[in-house]
């Protein structure tokens, strides 16, 4: 732990750093690369930082990363093709997980977005909330997620 965090911690009431603290720990047990920013964010300016990052870490395995496993691309009748031709198998790989990654963002920015910008005020709109968890309370609407999609 970091001096600030200590300092930044030491700020709030006793239930809320219990709280601050589990939620650190359990940002560092997911594999965040900065579990006391995340942490900071959600307690501080009451962002469901875990359902986001949960959510952008799913994505990330099943839609971005799954295609690095060893065959992902001799799936794809295109790839074979290409592959057969002798195309560089990391070059084809970029491209596909490029593809995948901004495929993924623009489905986000479109959560994001709440509604159809092209249509009227009058049809409706979506909203992703959390729900449940350890310290579940009111539902907190999740946004910004196109933002912390990673490369």
């Amino acid at each position: 732990m970091t001096d600030a965090w200590d300092e930044w911690l030491a700020t709030l009431p006793k239930d809320k750093q219990d709280v601050a603290g589990e939620l650190r720990d359990r940002f560092e047990e997911l594999g965040a690369e900065d579990p006391e920013g995340w942490t900071r964010s959600e307690i501080s300016e009451n962002i469901p930082q875990l359902a986001r990052f949960l959510i952008l870490r799913a994505i990330r395995r099943q839609a971005v990363d799954s295609w690095a496993r060893a065959g992902a691309l001799t799936t794809i009748p295109a790839a074979q093709r290409l592959l057969a031709a002798g195309v560089d198998p990391g070059d084809l790989l970029g491209l596909v997980q490029s593809t995948v990654h901004d495929t993924a963002f623009a489905v986000l920015e479109c959560l994001d977005e709440g509604r159809d910008t092209e249509a009227s005020e009058e049809h409706p709109g979506w909203s992703l909330v959390e729900v449940g968890g350890a310290h579940a309370g009111p539902s907190r609407r999740i946004e910004g997620l196109h933002e912390d999609l990673q490369p």
